[in-house]
């Protein structure tokens, strides 16, 4: 019986080679990992760069589909141009409201006595 190009024999021997190799003692220990992998680590600027390049793209993305929708591409809906507007300006208030902390933060943290 041929299955796929590959004969049933060969199925059979390739899944008792498995097997023993599966019952065989293994020479070596097993490793055990005693210290966390070391994460990379997020720098505050490099994260606030890609939102506000993610903010950007969507106040881009949104234009292009208003441009595309105004000459009167068929491939755009009002409701699509619609939508990615809401997206963008939603982005957009999302980032003034971080920068408003952000802001707030930094002069708490300038009027702090020392």
């Amino acid at each position: 019986m041929r299955t796929g190009g590959i004969d049933s024999s060969q199925i059979q021997s390739m899944i008792a080679q498995l097997k023993a190799h599966a019952t065989r003692p293994s020479l070596t220990p097993p490793v055990i990992q005693t210290e966390p992998a070391a994460t990379p680590k997020a720098d505050f600027g490099d994260a606030l760069k890609k939102s506000l390049d993610a903010v950007n793209a969507s106040q881009m993305d949104a234009d292009g589909m208003s441009k595309k929708f105004a000459m009167g591409d068929d491939t755009v809906s009002l409701s699509d141009v619609m939508i990615a507007q809401q997206k963008a300006s939603i982005n957009f208030q999302a980032t003034l409201q971080v920068r408003n902390k952000l802001v707030s933060a930094y002069h708490d943290i300038m009027n702090m006595q020392v």
